[in-house]
């Protein structure tokens, strides 16, 4: 409930609060307690709530209304049982009050008990006027329990007694995108524009759809048709920039991107889209320019990180792309993305320590690609730790059973060990599933290649 500027509801609750400053107990009439409490509990000011239903309760006990309050408060302090008791106190004087029957559904929900708080509601549903409302809430328990199906009918249901619940149509496209109906959310979609064909959320959302989809001249269209019901519409603007992208159309992405920034507080993405788009238009000044403003902008978005570091990194300027990815894990050490990053651009640079680094760190932070084991490997090989080869690619195998170039290293590795039943095992792996991966063995450990037993397996296999 909106509260306006001097109306009778601001004078309760300036006079509630002018009475808590002095210590004073003033009489209010339970209709007041009732908007006092409401406004506490919509601005989230639960200890005001706290203090208002005390009170109210002492002044208007038999109030059902303001016991539902009460009620409303134990349950979101977690007093379910007190909370139960009161609502069975309350159904005994109102058996057909709904409210009774949404907040016991509601101690349900917060218990887990998503079933029985669904069976409550239908109860309520059948007692109310505000259905809108029910409905909505029955549709969120229905998520709760991944039933997606069931909670889009009952947002559906929603949204037909109400029209403008934008909540309950995110919601129901969120069901249909779950559910991987695209063309089903679509129909939807078109069949509530023709009703209301200037809804720019319903754009907006036939646009996403059409772009999932892939069909970008459609999507495009979508999102103009937003644009043109709501020309301050800063989404529709960002996602019609990314079709124009798709499109290859990066000039008119750019400036839909840019009238973002006028419409609105600038946000990380446009920039971040900005400096892609003038990067692909050769425009490096602009690109690198937008792209250190969207880290300005979000120091903790590893996109606008990733981009500067390729960026530098594809001008053949490792070192400074180096800083800029140390400066990265400052920000945030915990990004495996950054990590990997850093250990390729020390591998560049012949700095192998750091590197191998790079990769445990991205390793311990679940990078598990097979990129990541194989280059550490190298690595590790190349600093002369053959041990820690072999704890890698063991570890790495767990992820990737007899990945051939991981095998080869590892047969190559417990041969410099000489563990030979462990090499040759792995050596035998890798030769049976593709022979011609031997130029691994050939590059890391030549001198294996004058083995006898090394030169048989391969000429056994080949």
């Amino acid at each position: 409930m909106e509260f306006n500027l001097n109306n009778d509801d601001d004078l309760s609750i300036e006079k509630f609060e002018l009475m808590l400053k002095t210590n004073e107990v003033g009489f209010f009439d339970s209709d007041e307690f009732e908007e006092i409490i409401e406004h506490y509990l919509e601005n989230g000011k639960m200890a005001l709530a706290r203090k208002a239903i005390h009170l109210a309760m002492n002044q208007h006990p038999s109030s059902v209304n303001l016991k539902l309050f009460h009620a409303e408060m134990l349950i979101f302090d977690d007093k379910f049982e007190l909370a139960h008791e009161l609502l069975d106190e309350l159904h005994e004087l109102q058996p057909h009050n709904s409210e009774i029957f949404i907040q016991k559904a509601n101690i349900f929900s917060k218990t887990e008990q998503h079933e029985k708080a669904i069976n409550l509601l239908n109860d309520a549903l059948q007692l109310t006027d505000d259905k809108a409302d029910v409905y909505n809430l029955i549709g969120m328990e229905f998520l709760f329990i991944e039933d997606y199906s069931s909670a889009k009918l009952n947002f559906m249901q929603c949204l037909e007694l109400d029209e403008t619940d934008y909540s309950a149509l995110y919601n129901i496209i969120y069901c249909f995108d779950f559910l991987q109906e695209n063309q089903q959310a679509i129909d939807f979609l078109n069949m509530f524009l023709n009703k209301n064909p200037y809804c720019e959320v319903a754009w907006h959302q036939v646009g996403k759809q059409y772009f999932d989809l892939k069909m970008y001249e459609k999507s495009l269209a979508a999102f103009e048709f937003a644009i043109i019901s709501d020309d301050h519409f800063v989404g529709a603007y960002l996602e019609k920039g990314k079709v124009l992208e798709k499109l290859g159309r990066y000039n008119e992405a750019i400036e839909n991107y840019q009238i973002t920034l006028e419409l609105d507080d600038p946000t990380s993405f446009a920039y971040l889209r900005l400096g892609k788009c003038f990067n692909k238009l050769g425009n490096s000044e602009l690109a690198i320019k937008y792209f250190k403003k969207t880290i300005n902008e979000d120091p903790l978005l590893d996109k606008g990180w990733i981009s500067i570091v390729d960026y530098y990194s594809k001008q053949l300027n490792y070192p400074k792309a180096l800083s800029y990815i140390e400066k990265a894990i400052e920000v945030d050490g915990e990004n495996a993305l950054y990590w990997t990053r850093y250990a390729h651009l020390n591998k560049r640079l012949n700095f192998f320590e750091e590197a191998e680094y790079g990769y445990r760190k991205a390793i311990e932070l679940g990078n598990y690609e097979q990129e990541t084991w194989l280059s550490r490997a190298d690595i590790l090989l190349a600093l002369g730790e053959t041990e820690a080869v072999v704890s890698n690619l063991n570890h790495g195998l767990e992820f990737y059973p007899q990945q051939v170039e991981m095998e080869y290293r590892i047969a190559g590795a417990y041969y410099k060990l000489n563990q030979k039943v462990k090499a040759r095992f792995h050596l035998q792996n890798a030769l049976k599933t593709d022979p011609e991966y031997i130029i691994i063995l050939e590059e890391l450990f030549p001198e294996l290649m004058k083995e006898k037993e090394v030169k048989d397996l391969i000429a056994q296999y080949s």
